[in-house]
């Protein structure tokens, strides 16, 4: 018997294949990648702006007097991003490598710099330093992730018919690479040390080193790690908490439990924007490493799963620039990039929802904090330069193609979406 087909369902078919057609052609334009980066970022940093001011203004009021004081901080690191994101976002491959260079001996000596009387502690880590105002405090462990990427991928591009052999591998990346963490862990801040382990080993992954020497790393920075766990009683009391989630609870389940909360009571669309209660002294961190659970509860799930989606798009996009680069020091520096906000937003991310140990790292865009603000921009505009060297974007003519065919990306995407 015939199967008689529906108009209606002819028709829908027909609209879901020109849909899927006109976003395989959106992907497909040389311009593609550059904003699928700028466009998740934008929103990411609008988002960040808005919960840094909602989460902080009770903090801050009591703290400093003056309920906009970290909004008018993170404000001030955003215009500097920007003025220096623009500025990087035009280099070329020759300079890129050149500033990987400098970052690794600027993150090197301001990292030294922390062991003399400049070295600022907070919640017993002393990773930041002053100049001369508390307003003008920095993180140079947020530059050495910058310098272990974009330097790292510039050695192990100029190595890499040797990177068969071991000692090539160690001598100078991984060898460097740990004199860098281990800097940043001696000032008590095992938690970017966890960040920086996880962005070495993926770039040695996206290298292409051998399983077993990834393997011998990876074991032997694990141990390092449970080292400096089990000789902290702080750190014990983490992971006894972690695994033990009803104890403790005004001490090292203190954090985590109320983060729960905020999310809970936010439910699917939250308590309105600025309702939070956790903030009144719940969430101690709530603008900086718990600031998700704040936009949780006052914007609900909804808007978590819009943020996690924005990231998705954003690992997506910098992981496409690596693949279609024919350039292996691009290839190698936005895989890199990519891997860490991808890692570092990971880790956040499951700590606030209680599946991992509390590890102190902020949330990239959305955090309060100046210095990883700064970076991340920074990581995006190398992105973004990236993007720029695509073969099908190094060789892309806007002028030209516009007066060809009557369209940039953007009014290729306007024109298409009125199809």
């Amino acid at each position: 018997m015939a199967i008689l087909s529906s108009p209606i369902r002819d028709r829908g078919t027909v609209e879901s294949k020109r849909r899927r057609s006109l976003v395989v052609e959106w992907l497909a334009h040389p311009q593609a990648s550059f904003f699928l980066v700028l466009v998740p970022t934008l929103l990411l940093l609008g988002l960040g702006l808005l919960m840094v001011l909602s989460s902080s203004s009770v903090y801050a009021k009591q703290a400093t007097g003056d309920s906009y004081y970290y909004m008018k901080r993170q404000l001030v690191f955003l215009v500097i991003g920007a003025v220096v994101a623009w500025v990087l976002a035009k280099a070329k491959v020759k300079q890129l490598r050149v500033l990987g260079w400098l970052f690794l001996v600027a993150a090197l000596v301001m990292q030294l710099l922390t062991f003399t009387p400049m070295g600022v502690g907070k919640n017993g880590n002393t990773n930041w330093i002053e100049f001369g105002s508390p307003m003008l405090h920095f993180q140079p462990s947020e530059l050495i992730k910058l310098a272990l990427v974009v330097w790292g991928a510039d050695v192990l591009d100029r190595k890499f018919k040797l990177l068969h052999k071991p000692k090539h591998l160690v001598f100078p990346f991984i060898f460097i690479a740990v004199v860098l963490i281990g800097l940043v862990v001696l000032q008590s801040d095992l938690g970017t040390g966890v960040i920086l382990v996880g962005i070495m080993l993926s770039i040695m992954w996206c290298v292409g080193v051998r399983w077993k020497v990834l393997t011998a790393v990876i074991a032997t920075m694990t141990v390092a790690v449970m080292t400096f766990i089990v000789t902290s009683p702080n750190r014990i009391g983490r992971i006894l908490g972690f695994l033990s989630p009803d104890s403790d609870p005004y001490g090292s389940n203190h954090q985590p439990m109320k983060a729960i909360y905020a999310l809970a009571s936010g439910g699917w669309w939250g308590l309105g924007l600025g309702s939070s209660r956790q903030k009144w002294g719940g969430l101690v961190e709530a603008h900086t490493d718990y600031v998700l659970a704040i936009l949780g509860e006052e914007l609900g799930l909804v808007c978590v799963f819009v943020v996690l989606g924005l990231f998705i798009v954003l690992g997506y996009a910098g992981f496409r620039i690596a693949m279609r680069a024919d350039d292996r020091f691009v290839r190698f520096t936005a895989a890199g990039l990519t891997s860490w906000l991808m890692i570092q937003t990971l880790v956040n991310v499951l700590v606030v929802f209680r599946l991992l140990p509390v590890i102190g790292v902020t949330l990239p865009f959305i955090s309060y904090s100046g210095s990883a603000l700064l970076s991340n921009m920074c990581a995006i505009a190398l992105l973004l330069a990236c993007a720029r060297h695509e073969p099908a974007a190094r060789n892309y003519v806007p002028e030209t193609d516009e007066m060809e065919t009557g369209k940039s990306f953007l009014a290729f995407a306007e024109t298409g979406s009125q199809r």
